[in-house]
Parts: C-alpha cells; structure tokens; sequence
C-alpha cells in the first residue's frame, strides 16, 4: 500500500483528476484524496463482473488489473475523457511494475522460481534465502505438476490448499500448464513418502478441479543451491514417462528404467540398433493382436500357461503365436536373451516415434 500510495503522490500534480487503485473486495488502496483510503467502492462488483478490462460506471472510468490471470486490483480515475483513459492505462502499468518489482523481491515464491531456473546467481542464493526467511540447507524435492489448459482454473490454490506452510513447502506457477511444488522433507531416502505425496496431489486435482495430471519427481536435494538439479530431473522424468509409459501420471526419476537410458542414446544410434536386430519391415508387420500378445506374455515372466490363461487361448495357440513371432523377426521370445533384445527394441522404437512427432524426424529406420 505504501508503494502504490508513493507513486501516486509521485503522479497527482500532472493528473488533474481525482485517482487511485482498489483491490479486487473494492478497498481503496492509494488515492490522490488521502482521505478515502480504506474506504470501500461499491462498484467493484460491477467492474469484475464486466467482460472488458476497462469500464466507465457513473462517469467514473475503471481499469483491472490481473495477476497470475486473475484481476487482483483496480485502477480508476474520476473522468471518462480520451485524455484521462491514456492517464489511467500508464497508471495501471506503473502498478503492474511496482507489484511485480515487490514479488521480485519479497515473494517466496518468485525466489525460487528463480532458483530453479538459474536466474539468481549462485552466490546469492543464500543471501536472499536469509532475507527472506528460508532455510538454506534442508532436505528438498521438486515435483513439476502439467495440467490441461483450463480457463478459469488454478492448480496453485489446490496445492496451497493441501500444503499450507509457506516456510517450508513453496508453490510457484510457472505457466498455463505446469505448477511447481518445493517440498521439504524429513527423510530424503523415502521415496515411498515422495511418491504418496504426488498421488495426494493427483487425487486432489482430478476432484477438484476434475482435469488430468501428470507429475514428474525429481531427486531429493539438501540444499536450495541444488534446485535446479531436481527440477531438470522432474522434467526429463515427465517427458520421458510420456514417451515410455505413457498410461501412467507419476514419474519419478529415479525409476525411469531403461526409458531414461534410451532417452539420452542418439537417434542414429538407437536407428542402427533397430537395422541390425531386424530385417526389413519385420517390425512394423506385427498387428495389434501380436504386439497384446508379447506384452501379455512379458507381464508373465514368459510363462507360457499363466499367459494363454489370461488371454483365453489354448496352449498350443499362444506357442503357434510365438512361432510366427520368431519366423517374422528372428527372435524366439521364449528364450531369456531374445526376450530382452525384443523389449529393448520396442523401447527404442517409441522413443524414436515421438522424436519423429516433436521433431519432424522421419519414422522410418
């Protein structure tokens, strides 16, 4: 209130009109009459409520403000004049720029929206963290939450909701799609705790706001310096998970697999690897049918009866199946090596599937 109240001391000599800015209850906030601060406008209502940004209500001429895309204040000015609507819009922008310079330096949450993307330097990371109040070294693990585009909804309250200490755990909203969540941990080995924590998180999305949500978890840290460490590993688990296991909405690194060894092999490798196992095409000629078949199969253990069980087929049917599986590719499923070569293929091939969808790289090998 203070900052607002200074710039519009700063400004009233050259606006001839009486103005200043509410919040979003209509509490006026600065004023160039010092006397209506703390005085409530009724009209608020009725400027939230309009469509447009800016609205005149009674010759009063109104403009709102938004903050992580919701109107958080609202500028005025008693005037409907041209003139006047230009003297309000470089208000608004000075407010705009004076609540983004105060987030900037006294919000936890722009601080480690810093910290993880390595726009504070190092040095100062622990200065800043004294000011405001964080404890530098602390067990700590970055869970990066992707939700749908949804107007209207924020997954940020959801979480504040569900972690209420502002001193500990910090949630930052990095864009339209993802949210990040900092939290504090007593014990940075218990992975089981970290992965409880995503499904609470998940849970509370889809009932609340009733939109999916994929969560990649990064390592556990001991320090605010080592952030940025556990959010990359949040984002490669996110991505990499989309890639290999796609059926699933948590993803912790430290249990990508193979998915994270393959994810960081070069693609004319992972081409070359494909060429030498198969012949030509023999890949691409497995029906959906088969393709059920072997992972069926591989869910089993390679276990010939407990699979024919599940898929309702005789004994001999499944073997007639693998039969052709190897007089097609070469590999003969039933024996452990070629099993092993067979998954690892299909692995390789999802991976370069989606490198040829995000990156126009062609499909064929």
């Amino acid at each position: 209130m203070k900052l607002f109240q200074d710039l519009v001391i700063q400004v009233k000599d050259i606006i001839d009109k009486e103005f200043g800015i509410m919040d979003d209850s209509g509490t006026i906030l600065a004023c160039s009459d010092e006397e209506k601060i703390g005085d409530i406008n009724q009209a608020a209502s009725k400027v939230l409520n309009v469509g447009t940004t800016t609205v005149t209500i009674d010759g009063i001429s109104y403009q709102k403000i938004y903050i992580n895309s919701k109107p958080k204040y609202i500028t005025y000015i008693h005037s409907e004049e041209p003139e006047s609507l230009k003297y309000l819009s470089l208000f608004s922008v000075s407010v705009t720029n004076i609540r983004k310079f105060h987030d900037e330096k006294f919000s936890k949450s722009y601080f480690i929206k810093g910290v993880i993307s390595e726009s504070i330097f190092s040095g100062d990371i622990s200065t800043r963290a004294k000011e405001l109040h964080i404890q530098f070294n602390a067990h700590r693990v970055v869970f990066l939450i992707k939700t749908e585009k949804t107007k209207g909804m924020y997954p940020g309250e959801v979480l504040q909701s569900l972690f209420p200490s502002r001193s500990k755990d910090f949630i930052a909203t990095l864009d339209d799609e993802n949210t990040i969540l900092v939290k504090e941990l007593k014990n940075s080995d218990d992975q089981n705790e970290i992965e409880n924590i995503a499904r609470i998180i998940l849970d509370a999305l889809n009932t609340e706001l009733m939109i999916k949500a994929y969560i990649g978890i990064g390592s556990a840290v001991d320090s605010l310096s080592h952030l940025p460490l556990s959010y990359k590993e949040a984002k490669t688990a996110l991505t990499v998970g989309a890639i290999f296991e796609s059926d699933k909405f948590i993803f912790n690194y430290n249990k990508l697999g193979l998915g994270r060894l393959i994810y960081q092999l070069p693609v004319p490798l992972c081409r070359l690897f494909l060429q030498e196992v198969f012949k030509k095409d023999s890949l691409e000629s497995l029906d959906a049918e088969t393709i059920s078949t072997i992972n069926t199969f591989f869910e089993n253990n390679l276990n010939i009866s407990e699979t024919s069980r599940q898929l309702y087929v005789h004994r001999n049917t499944l073997v007639y199946r693998l039969d052709k599986i190897l007089k097609t590719t070469g590999l003969d499923l039933r024996k452990f090596d070629d099993a092993i070569i067979f998954k690892v293929s299909m692995l390789v091939k999802k991976y370069l599937d989606n490198k040829g969808n995000n990156e126009g790289i062609p499909k064929s090998y």
